[in-house]
């Protein structure tokens, strides 16, 4: 038996169809809009929630694993695996592109690349991080 999050994730897990995303506090709220309206994620977004919004980042890393959420960020802190060790992490994206267009376009790809591709898992990246910049 697990922790009340960790039983609760599992089975939150089986009642939402898209991936389930955890979204910091660098993400814009127009990405945010997109990823919900366009992209069908079922996002946690930290700055709608008053006891989140000002959380430490590793606070954010390791609710985002209680969660069973994928954490998505344009900080480039998240990619220190001493700070934040990918083994403990349920999988991390941080973002990198010079405007919210393309930003886009970074988020679509990672919908059909890693959270719909064939054989996903709630948690694609648990225990890994990407860092996804125009050109790749």
């Amino acid at each position: 038996m697990g922790t009340l999050s960790s039983e609760l994730s599992a089975f939150a897990g089986r009642l939402v169809e898209g991936p389930r995303i955890y979204a910091d506090a660098n993400m814009p709220n127009g990405l945010v809009t997109f990823m919900r309206t366009r992209l069908g994620w079922d996002v946690l977004f930290v700055l709608e929630h008053d006891d989140l919004r000002r959380a430490r980042d590793i606070e954010h890393y390791r609710l985002a694993r209680q969660l069973g959420r994928t954490l998505v960020t344009l900080d480039h802190d998240y990619i220190d695996d001493r700070e934040f060790p990918p083994a403990e992490g349920a999988g991390v994206i941080v973002f990198s592109a010079p405007d919210e267009t393309r930003l886009r376009g970074l988020l679509e790809k990672a919908d059909e690349t890693v959270f719909r591709a064939e054989g996903a898992t709630a948690l694609p990246l648990e225990g890994r991080k990407l860092l996804w910049q125009i050109g790749e």
